[in-house]
């Protein structure tokens, strides 16, 4: 976390609940869902699961700890001015991803759908969050997720920008 920065906006801790998904096929409708475009670099990763991030979503800059692996992680992120984010941003060289995220009605949930660019181009990743444990065991995937990869670690984020796509 940035410490002193008068410019911190926000805050938010919390407990994150998240099922993930590979793509099998972009469903009916996108183009009609919202999208936005994120540059996401990572300064710090452990082994333990732990890591330290920074985003670009639009024209706000976020700075996110995350702990945990799985289903269930804790997560504690706070807003960063665009100066912040900027004087970081040369310190997550090599560890960075960039994605289209496109947001998808599904019932009572969203699906939040990565479409990655640059080394990542061609991967689809659908993330659904959850108020419960319970709540995520009901969910119902849509016939357009394919094989869930919520126990994946190949698959965080964090693994993508460091190592690349995995293999199948």
């Amino acid at each position: 976390m940035v410490q002193g920065d008068s410019k911190i906006r926000n805050y938010l801790m919390a407990k994150e609940i998240e099922r993930k998904f590979l793509v099998k096929e972009m469903p009916k409708g996108i183009e009609s869902c919202p999208a936005s475009g994120i540059s996401q670099g990572y300064l710090a990763v452990s082994g333990d699961g732990t890591e330290i991030r920074i985003r670009k979503i639009g024209d706000r800059y976020y700075e996110t700890v995350k702990s945990g692996r799985g289903l269930k992680r804790e997560e504690v992120e706070v807003e960063l001015s665009r100066e912040a984010f900027e004087t970081l941003w040369p310190c997550t060289e090599g560890s960075r991803v960039e994605k289209t995220r496109c947001e998808i009605p599904c019932g009572e949930h969203v699906i939040e759908l990565d479409v990655y660019s640059g080394a990542l181009d061609g991967l689809l990743v659908a993330e659904v969050e959850f108020k419960s444990v319970e709540e995520s065991a009901r969910f119902v995937p849509p016939e357009w997720l394919g094989r869930e990869i919520t126990d994946d670690v190949r698959y965080s984020n964090r693994s993508l920008a460091v190592y690349g796509r995995p293999e199948e």
